[in-house]
């Protein structure tokens, strides 16, 4: 096996977990949105703040 087929087979199961992380958090974020909850996100400066889901679900990217 060389060096690039060995990058790409990484790259694309990098890709596939990306993919199976966004379907999570998608299907996580229905689910509190169906229950009226609110979730709890945190931002690249470390501050968090509780959101309700129904409103996170308005920023998701369409299935």
């Amino acid at each position: 096996m060389t060096t690039e087929t060995n990058k790409m087979d990484i790259n694309e199961f990098a890709a596939k977990v990306l993919e199976g992380m966004k379907r999570a958090n998608r299907k996580l974020v229905e689910a509190a949105a169906a229950n009226d909850e609110s979730l709890i996100i945190g931002d690249k400066d470390g501050s968090f703040k509780a959101v309700p889901a129904k409103e996170l679900l308005k920023t998701l990217p369409a299935k």
